[in-house]
């Protein structure tokens, strides 16, 4: 099952339990259709760039919620036609990661067990030789410097 993060902008006046009510419908719903909710967060009230115009007049503020969700592909017709009916929201939108693998097709893959073993580790190797040579290089030309302002 794919990974959806679904956000709701509500109206600025829809109170707490009215949100939390709206979140638990559309958990039940998605759980329905044997999916998992994995993580809800609120963004608090947000100013919006623009002016939002519904029946009940224009909206320049919402409250913004993200619910991150693993359901089958088909949510996406059954959850518009659930929330388009609601009042209380401004706009939701419905957004799929891509190229994430997770479950079964994550553990079948040999490509993240030795990924770390590409790497050599330079940790006790001699590379101090080279600047050692460089901190010489400098002291002469320190020491010459030196030479010229004595004679000056």
């Amino acid at each position: 099952m794919p990974l959806y993060d679904c956000m709701l902008l509500l109206k600025p006046h829809v109170k707490k339990e009215a949100l939390m009510d709206l979140v638990a419908r559309v958990g039940k719903h998605v759980y329905t259709k044997n999916g998992v909710v994995a993580d809800i967060k609120s963004f608090g009230t947000v100013q919006l760039g623009y002016g939002i115009k519904k029946l009940d007049g224009k909206y320049f503020q919402g409250q913004l919620m993200q619910m991150t969700m693993m359901t089958p592909p088909k949510i996406n017709s059954e959850l518009q036609q659930y929330l388009n009916k609601e009042d209380r929201l401004l706009r939701w939108l419905l957004v799929k990661h891509r190229d994430i693998k997770y479950g079964l097709e994550f553990l079948s893959e040999d490509d993240g067990k030795n990924e770390l073993s590409r790497f050599k580790s330079n940790l006790y190797e001699d590379d101090d030789a080279d600047e050692d040579e460089d901190d010489d290089d400098d002291d002469d030309e320190y020491q010459v410097e030196q030479a010229e302002t004595k004679d000056a």
